[in-house]
């Protein structure tokens, strides 16, 4: 079809409660001007709203208070690096040694960070308890074993509470720090009861305190849904996984830092022997 052809044929409009965009006078494939929630991007937001500010309303529908932009900020920062022996950050290292592209080491990141042992969908079980337990001990204790799920739920089943580190008994000091500068933001009901209560609740549960599940509380306290939680945890996390992929790619695999992995039937020692 030729391009005169092509611009004068109907368009079928794309609706969408987010975003709305208007064409250039001569060119309706060109965006003039995009609105957000009803705020002018390009000729309000750049320069002036943070960057936070533009996550909250790409998820809700009006801006939250200072307060919240705050937290989300903060949590961000806390999130941005889980450093590199966290198994995402791991995978993405070895799509970045290996040669493998941006996308394929940051899907990389995703998939491997994305289930529930560290991962996003962690995130997702511990605020479906925060829906369930509120700010309730003694139901956290009797029902964190038993986490609700979704009848389209594709996950294996959790070996261990939401949130909850299966491996320690008590939160590391990095967890324990980033709970307590959350708390201190004001608005955070769930963030301050779970500080109270993160001792009383290790204890019942024989494990300590995860950044998942710090990062779950925070999420509740946003207003934010368990499938909106998911996302965001999963969105968070990637600047540390972009930044040390690229930092193997520009290194010999010799240096790669890792150590060697141990294979239970390794076919060259077969060989060998």
């Amino acid at each position: 079809m030729k391009d005169k052809e092509l611009s004068e044929r109907p368009l079928p409009l794309i609706h969408t409660e987010i975003w709305q965009e208007e064409p250039e006078p001569g060119n309706r494939f060109a965006t003039r001007a995009a609105y957000c929630r009803g705020y002018d991007v390009y000729g309000e937001m750049v320069g002036n709203a943070r960057w936070v500010e533009m996550l909250f309303l790409l998820f809700r529908p009006e801006l939250p208070t200072p307060a919240a932009l705050d937290l989300l900020e903060a949590l961000a920062v806390g999130l941005a690096n889980p450093g590199p022996r966290d198994p995402s950050v791991h995978a993405a290292m070895c799509g970045g040694i290996a040669g493998s592209n941006a996308a394929a080491s940051l899907m990389a990141a995703l998939g491997v960070g994305a289930g529930r042992y560290h991962g996003a969908r962690d995130v997702h079980d511990a605020m479906l308890l925060w829906a369930q337990c509120g700010m309730d001990a003694d139901a956290w204790k009797s029902g964190a074993a038993n986490t609700p799920r979704s009848s389209a739920d594709v996950w294996p089943q959790a070996e261990h509470p939401p949130g909850f580190e299966p491996h320690a008994k008590t939160a590391a000091g990095a967890t324990c720090a980033l709970l307590d500068a959350l708390a201190r933001i004001e608005g955070t009901p769930r963030l301050r009861w779970l500080q109270q209560q993160r001792r009383a609740l290790e204890e019942a549960l024989d494990m300590g305190l995860e950044m998942s599940g710090v990062a779950a509380a925070a999420f509740a306290d946003l207003g934010f849904n368990p499938a909106e939680g998911e996302m965001l945890y999963l969105l968070l996390r990637l600047p540390g996984a972009a930044a040390h992929a690229l930092e193997q790619q520009r290194k010999d695999y010799t240096q790669f830092p890792f150590y060697p992995v141990e294979l239970e039937d390794d076919p060259a020692r077969k060989e060998a022997t």
